[in-house]
């Protein structure tokens, strides 16, 4: 066998195994994935604006990153392969403060909370519909004072799946899909979109349904055309623990809902991001198609509950705590790692880190984590 189907094979191998978990088959043993970015900076003494401003860079630091915490052991996969703060502004329809051009070098990227979209705007979405809104105000009033080098769409064009496959290693995903109440609350900001939802209700359902057609379909093409198994839809500022049942109800779950199962029918595997609590609401997770989803939890909703709820529809992902990974040592990690794998796994479980591997993360504990899924006897 030459050595590109040795590659080949090692990166199926591992996908593989990710794939059984997902459809609740018994893989051979409980996958490990890696999800992170600004932590590849911090464990490779990278500067902060070399790694977030150039996305060629960004792929080689993370690279080096994971080199570094496969000398204990190996992970199966990397959620995503390349990192840039400024494709956050496209999900949150905010700006975004990054260092060595908004913030000193050695301060972390940060989103604002602004009221950059108005009520009137709510009119002109109707009017002059979605696409045509959106690309215009992301143009004019949110990279209207970024420079234009640092961009990606500016940047060369960096195929992070071949990078990374030299590496036998898959990436899971690179695109992400949100339901309507995602980007208008960050475009608004939370008090005042929150505010809107009380005071005009039925204009915002009005625009949410004339944003929702067609929403997961760029980023599903996308996904496919490159080769990528996942796409990420992602939940955070509309999560049960937030909102009332009954807003929830009306403004969240069925346009989430819908985009799961566009990706699903896409032949992609969803990877549901879900930030904060959904405890609340974990019983709905039953309306989505079975054995085709990842659920992937932060570590405040209760991950133990979910399966109890959820383990013979869904295989869930995590959710080792940020604080964890920081602030505990590596035999702290390696046993909440060993109960969930005894607990959650051996079907429909991913290990990974609850949300991302922090920033500050210890190396020492990240390497903790691989490796619990190659201990015996746990």
């Amino acid at each position: 066998m030459d050595d590109r189907n040795n590659l080949k094979s090692l990166v199926d191998e591992r996908l593989t195994r990710i794939k059984k978990a997902v459809a609740l088959e018994r893989p051979d043993r409980v996958p490990v994935v890696l999800e992170y970015g600004a932590f590849a900076a911090h464990v490779t003494n990278t500067p902060l604006p070399d790694f977030l401003l150039n996305v060629e860079k960004s792929v080689e630091v993370m690279m080096e990153a994971y080199r570094l915490i496969a000398e204990v052991a190996e992970a199966d996969a990397v959620n995503y392969g390349r990192f840039s703060p400024y494709d956050l502004s496209y999900l949150w329809m905010s700006k975004v403060k990054v260092p060595g051009v908004d913030l000193p070098d050695d301060v972390s990227y940060q989103v604002v909370e602004k009221e950059a979209m108005t009520v009137d705007d709510y009119d002109t979405i109707l009017e002059r519909g979605w696409r045509d809104f959106y690309k215009e105000y992301i143009r004019n009033r949110i990279f209207d004072d970024v420079p234009r080098q640092y961009l990606p769409a500016n940047q060369p064009k960096v195929d992070a799946l071949k990078a990374w496959a030299r590496m036998d290693v898959p990436v899971l995903q690179a695109g992400t899909v949100a339901p309507p109440f995602e980007f208008l609350c960050g475009a608004r900001s939370m008090e005042p979109f929150f505010m809107d939802l009380f005071d005009m209700p039925d204009k915002v359902q009005a625009v949410m349904d004339s944003m929702a057609p067609g929403m997961a379909a760029p980023v599903c093409k996308r996904a496919r055309s490159l080769g990528y198994p996942c796409v990420w839809v992602g939940g955070w500022r509309g999560n049960p623990a937030m909102i009332s049942p009954e807003m929830w109800d009306r403004f969240f779950w069925p346009y989430f809902r819908d985009l799961v199962v566009d990706v699903v029918e896409n032949g992609l595997i969803p990877i549901l991001h879900l930030d904060a609590g959904w405890d609340r609401e974990l019983n709905r997770f039953r309306e989505l198609p079975k054995g085709r989803i990842i659920m992937a939890l932060d570590g405040f909703t209760d991950i133990f509950r979910a399966k109890e709820i959820l383990g013979d529809h869904m295989c869930l992902m995590g959710d080792v705590p940020a604080m964890m990974l920081f602030h505990k040592s590596p035999d702290d990690v390696s046993e909440y790692c060993s109960k969930l794998i005894r607990e959650l796994g051996p079907e429909g479980f991913i290990l990974q880190s609850g949300c991302d591997i922090p920033e500050n993360a210890k190396l020492e504990n990240v390497q903790a984590m691989v490796a619990a899924v190659f201990k015996k006897g746990r």
